[in-house]
């Protein structure tokens, strides 16, 4: 059997993995480094690209001309990247709906392609360590990555030749490579990960070597980077001060900026004469930061800024921290929902684990063990511990002992030895996010497969239709947590054909499927004959990552206010149903019932009428209970007409079987 290899494809730096002999490492390139810089060069328009370490260098001469941070930008529309993510120092091309497209000497990259120069290195230095071929790969993507974004992932594997295993969670990777002998059995964990681009929470449970995650949450737009950008902000600002050029309005000029929107400009050459500034002062802050999480300042030196201008701070610890503390901040809610998913505690927990190499940075340790009340945390700075609540441990241990740079694409390396048929005693069960489901009459969601469920995974219902004679069924596949379709996100639609038959007579079996890879494949067929439509979903609208957040948010907040909606369009849907099944009761039955009592079903039928009208136009939420009132006493008042339809059906069908004349 072919090796397959394990792959962090990382924000910052990307890494390959593999296992010898039951443990995992990772693979150094022909320099000795084991994280290549997820860092791509493009010399010339038909050069070959340079990637890593090589790349990194050329970086602050070639700004425009090197991508970083590509992950980013993996499976994201154009409309959907913020002003904030466009200071980078390459052209980034968006347009509306479109994908995202990066112009490096005159032509269009997708994220996906510089992605797949990454790994190409990574699989050259792969097949240079066993001396192969090596043709299949599992990668890592952050938990909160969606199905377009894994997608994107997954061809950038192909792209680059290896066949994609399996997409894994980067949280559950983390927790395989701990979990070989560190954990006890039966043990509950959180996996805290804030690498380069992102962050995810995972709450896991380990028993008798079976890894199941019980709950995720994340924010794929929120890490390193966004450190780094504060302390680009803040040295800008300390640049005009000491009397350097104004480079305030480089998020303005950055080529980069103008290809917002699908806007092409050709850069003047002030403006690219900024670029390597800015590129320098991106390089001098990175280093300042990662320094600042062994020391208390750093000393950040920057000779000819200008010909005329040289530049030098110091960065204290403290101003760092005090630069950056919102968004770490930010990951506090994560953490406590994810905790609220797996109906856990934070004294539940046996340890807490860090990933990520922005997770050596002292403030975030501190700010962990603060939210999941770790009883001991120490900080060791040269030969000293320092620690002021240095105590018996009464709560989740806070884990630090594996390298956080390596631990996903260690853990990427065990779930791939698990697919090779090593690790026989480890099983990885994950979860999916977000709930998923259908659209169904009068615009609510049918869940189909809720929130949280163990992936892989497979369920379905089946659906009949609403209306006469209908000829088909339009499939309209959503994601999220509230009761109406309309707020949720939708995934994709298709229609799937029958012939026409009464409503409620046709049968249609809906089947969802997560695989492995947390990819979704809808199934659609017709019970009757068995006609089938398979589409696997690749989000026609792509997920706006920042939004899962407010998703789950406003999902709480306006719980009460979507059970009214669902309450009322239930019953809504009720009315309409008797109504109709009263006017054709009276229209068959007008020469059997009396006046007055037609005229009463009348007066019954305007006040369901007039109840199911009355609905707020800002909430489209009417009296559901007075609503349910009227049908209750319209359903009541005919009971005599069902009598009487009941007689004639029955008369109808002995009169067909010859039994009277």
């Amino acid at each position: 059997m072919d090796k397959i290899v394990g792959i962090d494809l990382g924000t910052t730096n990307s890494l390959v993995a593999t296992v010898d002999s039951g443990i995992p490492f990772v693979i150094a390139d022909a320099e000795g480094r084991r994280l290549t810089p997820s860092v791509v060069h493009f010399p010339a328009a038909q050069a070959e690209a340079v990637v890593g370490a090589a790349a990194n260098r050329v970086r602050v001469l070639k700004p425009e001309q090197t991508v970083y941070s590509v992950k980013r930008f993996m499976g994201r529309r154009g409309a959907d990247i913020s002003q904030e993510e466009m200071l980078v120092t390459y052209p980034v091309r968006g347009e509306g709906h479109g994908p995202v497209t990066l112009d490096i000497n005159r032509r269009a990259y997708s994220p996906e392609e510089i992605s797949a120069e990454i790994l190409k290195k990574l699989k050259g230095d792969a097949e240079a360590y066993f001396g192969e071929a090596v043709t299949r790969a599992v990668i890592t993507v952050p938990a909160y990555f969606n199905d377009a974004q894994r997608n994107a992932t997954k061809k950038a594997g192909e792209l680059a030749g290896f066949t994609v295993e399996r997409i894994i969670n980067e949280p559950t990777a983390a927790a395989l490579a701990y979990g070989l002998n560190k954990l006890k059995e039966r043990a509950r964990i959180a996996v805290y990960d804030l690498g380069g681009g992102t962050f995810d929470l995972s709450i896991l449970e380990i028993n008798e070597g079976v890894f199941q995650v019980l709950a995720t949450n994340g924010n794929t737009r929120l890490g390193g980077d966004d450190l780094d950008k504060r302390v680009i902000d803040f040295l800008i600002k300390k640049i005009k001060s000491a009397g350097g050029p104004d480079l305030a309005r480089a998020k303005e000029t950055t080529p980069a900026a103008h290809e917002r929107d699908g806007r092409h400009h050709q850069s003047p050459t002030d403006e690219t004469s900024i670029l390597p500034l800015l590129s320098r002062i991106r390089e001098a802050a990175e280093q300042a930061k990662i320094k600042l999480s062994r020391e208390i300042e750093a000393e950040i030196t920057l000779p000819f800024l200008t010909p005329h201008f040289s530049f030098s701070y110091k960065l204290t610890r403290a101003e760092l921290e005090r630069l950056t503390r919102d968004l770490i901040e930010r990951t506090r809610m994560h953490c406590l929902r994810s905790l609220a998913d797996a109906k856990l505690e934070s004294k539940d927990l046996e340890q807490v684990i860090l990933v990520g190499g922005q997770t050596r940075m002292p403030l975030v340790r501190q700010f962990v063990s603060e939210v999941f009340g770790c009883a001991e945390f120490e900080e060791t700075r040269g030969s000293l511990r320092l620690g002021k609540e240095y105590h018996r441990p009464a709560g989740p241990q806070l884990n630090t002992s594996q390298n956080p740079d390596e631990a996903v694409a260690l853990g990427a390396a065990v779930q791939a030895e698990i697919l090779s048929g090593g690790f026989q005693n480890l099983l990885l069960l994950d979860v999916t996010p977000l709930s998923l489901g259908i659209e169904t009459f009068g615009g609510l969601m049918n869940v189909i497969i809720p929130r949280n469920s163990t992936i892989p995974v497979k369920a379905g219902e089946q659906f009949t239709t609403a209306v006469d004679n209908q000829r088909n069924m339009l499939i309209h596949v959503l994601q999220g947590e509230r009761e109406r379709a309309g707020d949720n996100w939708s995934l994709g639609r298709f229609t799937l054909d029958f012939d026409p038959a009464p409503r409620g007579v046709p049968r249609v079996g809906v089947q969802f499927e997560i695989d492995a890879s947390g990819i979704l494949h809808v199934l659609a067929r017709d019970i009757k004959t068995g006609a089938q439509r398979v589409v696997e979903m690749k989000s026609a609208v792509d997920v706006d990552d920042a939004a899962v957040q407010r998703m789950v948010e406003e999902s709480v907040e306006h719980a009460f206010e979507d059970l009214a909606a669902r309450r009322w369009v239930e019953a809504r849907l009720k009315a309409s149903e008797l109504i109709a099944a009263t006017r054709k009761g009276l229209a068959d039955c007008a020469n059997q019932i009396a006046g007055d009592y037609r005229v009463q079903l009348e007066t019954l039928l305007g006040e369901v009428e007039a109840a199911a009208a009355r609905e707020q136009a800002e909430t489209k939420i009417g009296d559901s209970k007075q609503l349910q009132a009227a049908c209750q006493a319209l359903d009541e008042a005919t009971r005599p007409l069902a009598e009487i339809l009941m007689e004639k059906a029955m008369e109808a069908l002995l009169r067909k079987r010859g039994a009277i004349q």
